[in-house]
């Protein structure tokens, strides 16, 4: 993770395109400028940060499907719950689901897990449109480098998790 750049996913390492799920890992750096002020002493991811990684797996998941023909949006944030703490160094294995797909809309739920114990979810609403102009090589580029493109620039047909 990259807090101040809001780069969230490390990798990708689980996708099934036909299933509509994705699965990646995401690492929270030791030092950030985020856990100066939140809170000092006590650093904590805050909540929205958690909810930005979550959107994030979601939105590559809904990347993945459609061939990068379409770039997710979020719109909305519904039955988000937060069930525990989430500091420095924490390791986090985050899931996105595809609920419904279709009239420039989707619909994902999204948990992150922490050593097997959940830390959060949420049902995660998108608008798809296509991309606007100059963003859909950045986009490339980092689901390239978390794992979801292959070198021919296109999604992965099957990821499966190494070591477990």
């Amino acid at each position: 993770m990259r807090l101040e750049y809001f780069e969230m996913i490390d990798r990708v390492v689980g996708l099934d395109r036909a299933a509509g799920t994705l699965r990646a890992r995401a690492v929270v750096p030791r030092e950030s400028p985020v856990f100066e002020g939140h809170f000092p002493g006590h650093p904590l991811v805050p909540g929205v940060l958690l909810t930005e990684t979550m959107a994030q797996a979601s939105g590559y998941l809904l990347l993945a499907r459609c061939g990068f023909s379409h770039m997710p949006f979020l719109m909305g944030v519904d039955k988000a719950r937060f069930r525990s703490f989430v500091g420095p160094g924490a390791e986090l294995d985050v899931e996105a689901s595809l609920e419904h797909d279709g009239s420039g809309y989707a619909v994902t739920k999204a948990a992150i897990r922490a050593e097997g114990k959940p830390l959060c979810n949420a049902e995660l609403r998108f608008k798809t449109m296509p991309f606007p102009a100059g963003l859909d090589g950045p986009m490339r580029e980092r689901a390239a480098a978390i794992g979801l493109l292959t070198e021919e620039g296109l999604p992965q047909a099957g990821l499966a998790e190494a070591g477990r």
